[in-house]
């Protein structure tokens, strides 16, 4: 199996509870990433019986130490001083081929001492939905956390109604959060807080690591600022809503962490919710870039708990810090425009040309993710067939026809191999459609995995033009269409 080691647990104890996992009734693997456990260093695998009890913690892994981690959070706003994992468990680190550590993790194992009267299990549907979309999001080369396992339990778990319990396993650069900082300062705990700066900048940015002072702390934001602004740019570019954008969901490694009430957007609106609670629309596709700057502003008035020099300075110089995220997300998304749009990386025109084919988009109701994927073909194979398909996607094709004639006298990808290859993988051909992820879903309720089987296989290569890909592709019809998605808490 693997090697754990333990760098966390030796940070101060009042950031995390030891823990043991509840067995599961009648564990039974659902499904496997024997790719990434090879990087993870597992030489063997063992068999799936073995496996299931292993990814239930209805059997330890060799070396784990369990424990759930404590952390606070503003949850659509609200503080709350004491969240922590209520329903997961860190294992232990791992280092993988490239050298880097990455936890390991159950999530849906039972009761911790976080769990604030929850039973800490997890139901089928959003197990199976965070293992496609996380490794959706891997295949599309955007930071996330991965799925090792997902393994049902045997049990039923008390929701309305109802459902059959599961676990996944989660790896992740590590599962730091704002809220961990704010766990510590809403205690007023200096030595944690300094503790977790020290453990960032080892774990995540060692190249800060002669910065000394103010400078230091200083330092760890602008890199954590521009991590998150990168994070966000790409989510923006494949129309990725998360849904709970609170500060315990935002990873100060920069990863897409914690797959709830998360989508796809279909057809374009920036004001698209997906959460079923986010009735004001705090978390919406278009507000996601305040809401993370939001949220690194919190992580900042933690970080001012450690500095030195009068309040008004210290404050400033954060504040300095904060304002470069606009600029941070600009130029990320700048480049995510350029090579969607098949335009030079350099272009200064990506940002208009790309607001201008979002209001087209709008105004026509047009899917996003087909959107794109069609106007890659007409700028591999310009012509009137291309540029049709195109069209007939929109309820208002005039409107993408006068911006078509813009895009069009810009240099595109077409005359440039390289370029457009980068156009190619900005723009997935597949991306999991809420109503395929329900279909999958609703099937293995029910005890047929095979949908869950074919639609993981499909977006784990997004950019392979296969019939399969392009069955699964397809839009969802009036009928199919799932409007939200719930978290499984």
């Amino acid at each position: 199996m693997f090697t754990l080691h333990h760098r966390y647990a030796e940070l101060p104890a009042s950031l995390w509870a030891a823990c043991k996992p509840a067995p599961a009734a009648d564990p039974r693997l659902v499904v496997f990433n024997a790719a990434l456990a090879q990087k993870l260093g597992m030489e063997e695998q063992p068999d799936d019986a073995t496996l299931a009890r292993y990814f239930s913690g209805s059997e330890l892994l060799p070396g784990a130490r369990p424990m759930a981690l404590a952390y606070a959070g503003h949850q659509f706003g609200n503080f709350v001083p004491k969240l922590g994992d209520g329903r997961a468990l860190w294992l232990g680190e791992a280092f993988d081929a490239d050298g880097e550590r990455r936890d390991i993790q159950l999530k849906g194992s039972g009761r911790t001492p976080y769990s604030r009267g929850g039973d800490g299990r997890a139901p089928l549907g959003p197990v199976l939905r965070e293992y496609l979309v996380s490794e959706a999001m891997a295949a599309m080369g955007i930071p996330t956390t991965r799925a090792l396992a997902a393994v049902t339990t045997g049990e039923r778990v008390m929701r309305m109604p109802p459902e059959p319990g599961a676990v996944i396993t989660r790896v992740a650069a590590s599962h730091m959060r704002v809220g961990t900082f704010q766990f510590a300062a809403a205690r007023g705990d200096r030595e944690a807080l300094e503790a977790l700066v020290e453990h960032a900048i080892e774990r995540h940015y060692p190249a800060l690591g002669e910065e000394t002072g103010n400078a230091r702390y200083l330092a760890l934001f602008d890199a954590v600022m521009r991590r998150q602004a990168y994070l966000v740019a790409r989510w923006m570019g494949v129309g990725f809503i998360h849904g709970v954008m609170n500060t315990d969901n935002a990873s100060i490694a920069g990863e897409t962490i914690d797959y709830g009430p998360c989508a796809f957007m279909e057809a374009f609106n920036p004001n698209q919710v997906y959460s079923s609670i986010d009735e004001g629309g705090r978390y919406a596709f278009a507000r996601q870039p305040a809401i993370a700057q939001w949220n690194l502003a919190r992580l900042a008035e933690c970080l001012l708990l450690l500095m030195d020099g009068e309040e008004n300075e210290r404050v400033n110089e954060a504040t300095a810090v904060l304002r470069r995220f606009d600029e941070a997300f600009a130029e990320a998304r700048r480049q995510v425009n350029a090579d969607k749009l098949g335009l030079a990386t350099a272009s200064e025109r990506a940002a208009p040309l790309m607001e201008g084919l979002e209001d087209a988009m709008e105004r026509g109701r047009m899917d996003m993710t087909a959107t794109f994927d069609a106007l890659y073909h007409l700028a591999a194979d310009p012509g009137e067939a291309r540029r049709d398909d195109l069209l007939a996607l929109s309820e208002a094709p005039g409107k993408l026809a006068e911006w078509l004639a813009r895009w069009q006298g810009e240099q595109v990808a077409g005359d440039n191999a390289e370029r457009l290859a980068a156009m190619r993988r900005a723009n997935p051909i597949i991306i999991p459609r809420n109503h395929r992820v329900q279909e999958a879903i609703s099937a293995a309720e029910e005890g047929d995995y095979q949908p869950f089987y074919t639609l993981l296989g499909a977006v784990i290569a997004p950019f392979d033009d296969t019939p399969e890909a392009r069955r699964l592709a397809a839009p969802a019809t009036a009928s199919e269409r799932v409007l939200r998605t719930f978290c499984g808490t």
